[in-house]
């Protein structure tokens, strides 16, 4: 008998794919069902990746050959599936962002609360090797008390404007990650200040959003988190932290493909373009994000963001959104 926690997978689309390939990989998970409205959709990823297709959720909750469900649906299912999973009793990882509605991730705050099943957040960038180090060594007290945090965050392109159109915006669906990454270096920001601009993109500019966004978020120490964000960069997927203490600073760079360096009469120190997707870059996170998703089923240990912490998110994701409108700064209780 097999003591591999048994994986449903909701969602067949591209960040489906990449949770079917990481279950797929793992010695500790076998996927058993895969689920998609598009039925074709599931029925493709269960001949590459193992388990039963269905398009309906409820036939892979009521099943009994689930421990777990990975839910990588549209956004707007998330609430519900969240909400069937704690009536199965069985333990979820959730995409973000819960919503794009606080009220509705409200509605289901009380149930999540009291729920006897493990609810984590798919903020992935937690579980990056080099942000993880920074945020443990920046706990032990390396750089002595934390006063400031930068977080450079930018795409190699903006996505389809199909889906930029029912994405939440710009702050809900690429900042989002950056506020969780905020928070895992200072859990409780207090106050929110933002500018967004329509730098590049008129496409982006038609459909009411920003391309360009910077926000400063304040902690209740006084600690100032800084998020530069573009849905543009020449150079590659750039993904930068900075954390500045009073007794020094650590840094996390881009990664490129090799370390490997080019000297010539023309260039110095050339290197091959960063990684151009965030599959690549973030490859062993989700890999990690799911170790530790199984571990705390085994353990009853809190090793992911919870449903609260998608909370916290959205709530900073509202308060930017209302800064960038309004010109003003957002005072946010996080523990309300």
């Amino acid at each position: 008998m097999s003591n591999k926690v048994r994986i449903g997978l909701i969602g067949t689309g591209r960040i489906g794919q990449v949770h079917a390939a990481t279950v797929a990989a793992s010695a500790n998970a076998e996927l058993t069902w895969v689920c998609d409205v598009f039925v074709e959709g599931a029925e493709k990823t269960a001949a590459q990746y193992g388990g039963k297709a269905t398009n309906d959720p409820a036939a892979v909750f009521a099943s009994g050959e689930v421990d777990a469900v990975i839910v990588a649906s549209p956004t707007s299912t998330h609430i519900d599936l969240i909400s069937a999973a704690i009536d199965a009793g069985v333990h979820v990882l959730c995409e973000k962002p819960i919503d794009l509605d606080i009220n509705r991730v409200n509605s289901l705050r009380a149930k999540a609360k009291a729920a006897n099943i493990k609810i984590a957040l798919g903020f992935n960038r937690r579980f990056d090797q080099q942000f993880a180090e920074i945020q443990k060594r920046v706990a032990a007290g390396d750089i002595g008390n934390l006063e400031q945090v930068t977080i450079i965050s930018r795409d190699p392109a903006p996505a389809p404007k199909a889906y930029l159109e029912v994405s939440g915006g710009i702050f809900r669906d690429m900042t989002i990650h950056d506020f969780d990454m905020a928070r895992f270096f200072v859990p409780n920001i207090v106050e929110v200040s933002a500018v967004g601009a329509n730098s590049f993109s008129d496409e982006i500019r038609e459909i009411g959003d920003f391309d360009s966004v910077v926000v400063t978020l304040k902690g209740e120490g006084g600690e100032l988190i800084t998020i530069i964000n573009s849905r543009h960069s020449a150079f590659g997927y750039d993904q930068r932290l900075e954390a500045f203490g009073s007794d020094g600073a650590l840094f996390a760079e881009n990664v490129a493909p090799t370390t490997v360096k080019l000297y010539t009469n023309k260039v110095v120190e050339a290197r091959n373009p960063y990684m151009e997707f965030f599959l690549e870059r973030y490859a062993f996170a989700y890999s990690n994000e799911l170790e530790q998703f199984i571990t705390s089923i085994e353990s009853g240990e809190v090793l992911n963001p919870t449903f609260e912490d998608g909370r916290a998110a959205l709530i900073l994701a509202d308060a930017a959104q209302e800064s960038a409108t309004t010109g003003k700064s957002v005072k946010v209780d996080l523990n309300k």
